[in-house]
């Protein structure tokens, strides 16, 4: 399927490696900004970011491919020691050994698949009829898939890293942050509605 089907290439037309390039690196401005966001739990050696919205974002404007590779450059920037993860924990490659890894590990994952699945129905939203079908199922199915990932790698990351089992991995590492990943991904559908809407309005 066409690149120039996702949002991305709707918000910016321009065609080629260079368009690209200035794409990914917006992309990865949004990632930095967002992980910035950060709200600490006292309960748990897992915050509350901005991360996830990012990540998420970064995928269904930007699809499979192109989502997934800015997400290695943001975490390769990250393990050459450039402030681009959340504040809070250690710098440079100490933080793929901490208690998040799992989460990080994981991001380049979850935009592929969350990408794919917006390409995928991609046809669907491009036309008037199928559109809105898009926005309330399809890319809501698209966004679990790619919550599911991220909490799935960082639980299995987390397990073995509290020496307590499953249990308390989804106690610290999943269960606190679900209402918050709700309201996360009604705002990537409201900003990927607000671009259908202005699509067909231009």
């Amino acid at each position: 399927m066409s690149q120039a089907k996702v949002r991305a290439d709707r918000i910016y037309s321009g065609e080629g490696i260079a368009a690209d390039a200035l794409r990914i690196a917006a992309a990865n401005i949004l990632l930095v900004l967002c992980a910035h966001i950060v709200i600490p739990l006292p309960w748990t050696p897992v915050p509350i970011t901005g991360q996830t919205f990012g990540v998420l974002l970064v995928a269904v404007l930007l699809g499979a491919r192109r989502g997934a590779i800015t997400l290695i450059l943001y975490l390769l920037e990250g393990a050459a020691g450039l402030p681009v993860f959340q504040p809070l924990g250690l710098p440079g490659l100490a933080r793929f050994a901490g208690p998040t890894a799992g989460y990080l590990f994981s991001y380049p994952m979850a935009a592929f698949v969350t990408g794919w699945l917006v390409e995928r129905d991609a046809e669907i939203a491009n036309s008037r009829e199928g559109g809105s079908r898009l926005i309330g199922l399809s890319l809501v199915g698209a966004l679990i898939s790619g919550e599911a990932i991220i909490f799935a790698c960082g639980c299995a990351w987390l397990a073995p890293f509290l020496g307590a089992g499953w249990g308390a991995a989804l106690q610290q590492g999943a269960l606190p942050f679900v209402p918050g990943e709700i309201i996360k991904m009604a705002l990537i559908v409201v900003a990927a509605s607000g671009l259908q809407l202005a699509r067909r309005e231009a």
